[in-house]
């Protein structure tokens, strides 16, 4: 289906960031899914190419357009590439909003250059051994004293864990306020007390570094508080749509490209004498599946052109995530149905899809939490 999003900066972009994936990442991810890690200078050459610093103004290095029609293209060409590793949107469209729209001018001086070249590498922390979709659970605490904070607590599965020199922290820095008793605090590489503990072993994401983090006794300027005290709760329900379309554009993307690779997969295997592309079964399977791929891109589409006015409510991006997620993985596996015992086999890429997208109906937000938040929408 022709797609009405984008303009011509929009496609000028994209080929500039498919020339960088195929010359400078797609040659080399298979080794870095080994390693278990991307090289930071990976991450510095991206920022030179301008694929970083999306959304953050020029004065600090960034782009200097919050146009979200630029990270879908970085997403989007991320997925077409199978570079499945890269940290890129993370960084771009969870991370940015929370260092562009709520820090300090100090602050901003402090992060955004490096942010935005590369040399600057961020996480955010929000899950614990203890707490995942209940933020109301988080039990790692900040306690004020004097100009810093000391912080004590756990998280685990956290994106960018081992490459991070900047990880926005969610505390709980009132024990009586419950999820209205939460803050972010900016915890940088080489504070005394702060512990990255080993690199996960995941089903699929594999260069992907994802880390337990610790801290004990951390003391952490007060100056590094991001937003107001006790207002994290609020501050990341501001920003979780955005992050929650981020998911569903990745997933969309995703979906398109193991379609296409398997729908050309189909019109080349042959079995009992001709291309299984011919046998009915496959066609109508492929005709759902392109449908329902069509569905799932002008929603989401739609979603993003809502949230360049401002518009997305929480409850469409729980809508856009949840189903678009769910799909992908449907599709995906009825795509590697099709390649029978060849889609078993790492050697094809739709083995490795199947991998990578299991999480996406996970983190962000579960299906079960989506499904809540649009229930609750209802009146239910």
């Amino acid at each position: 289906m022709h797609r009405e999003l984008f303009e011509t900066d929009h496609d000028l972009f994209r080929e500039s960031a498919a020339e960088f994936l195929k010359r400078e990442v797609v040659p080399y991810h298979g080794q870095w899914e080994k390693d278990g890690i991307v090289p930071r200078e990976v991450w510095t050459k991206a920022g030179e190419v301008g694929l970083l610093g999306l959304g953050v103004p020029e004065a600090y290095g960034g782009s200097g357009s919050d146009d979200f029609r630029f990270n879908a293209v970085v997403s989007e060409e991320i997925c077409r590439a199978g570079a499945s590793g890269l940290g890129f949107t993370l960084q771009n469209d969870v991370i940015a909003p929370y260092l562009v729209r709520l820090t300090t001018e100090e602050q901003k001086r402090r992060w955004l250059p490096g942010f935005a070249s590369g040399e600057l590498i961020t996480a955010i922390a929000m899950t614990e051994p203890g707490a995942g979709s209940d933020l109301q659970a988080v039990s790692t605490t900040a306690v004020r004293d004097g100009d810093e904070y000391v912080v004590n607590g756990q998280k685990t599965f956290i994106t960018n864990g081992i490459n991070s020199d900047l990880v926005i922290v969610v505390v709980r820095t009132d024990p009586d306020a419950g999820a209205h008793g939460l803050s972010l605090l900016a915890v940088e590489r080489g504070t005394p007390g702060f512990e990255r503990g080993r690199n996960l072993d995941k089903i699929g994401l594999k260069a992907q570094d994802t880390a337990e983090l610790s801290f004990t006794d951390v003391r952490v300027p007060v100056d590094n508080l991001i937003g107001e005290e006790n207002q994290g709760f609020v501050h990341l329900m501001e920003n979780l749509p955005q992050e929650r379309l981020s998911i569903a554009v990745a997933a969309t993307a995703g979906a398109e490209k193991v379609l296409a690779e398997t729908i050309e997969y189909c019109k080349n295997r042959a079995a009992f004498g001709r291309p299984i592309s011919k046998f009915q079964n496959t066609r109508f399977t492929l005709a759902e599946l392109a449908t329902e791929a069509d569905l799932a891109r002008t929603y989401v589409d739609r979603a993003i052109t809502l949230l360049n006015r401002g518009e997305l409510t929480v409850e469409d991006a729980a809508k856009a995530k949840w189903w678009t997620t769910e799909f992908a993985n449907r599709l995906i596996d009825r795509c590697l149905q099709l390649h029978g015992g060849y889609g078993y086999m790492m050697e094809y890429p739709v083995a490795k899809a199947w991998q990578d997208a299991r999480i996406q109906s996970i983190f962000g937000g579960t299906t079960e939490i989506m499904k809540e938040i649009v229930g609750r929408s209802l009146g239910l």
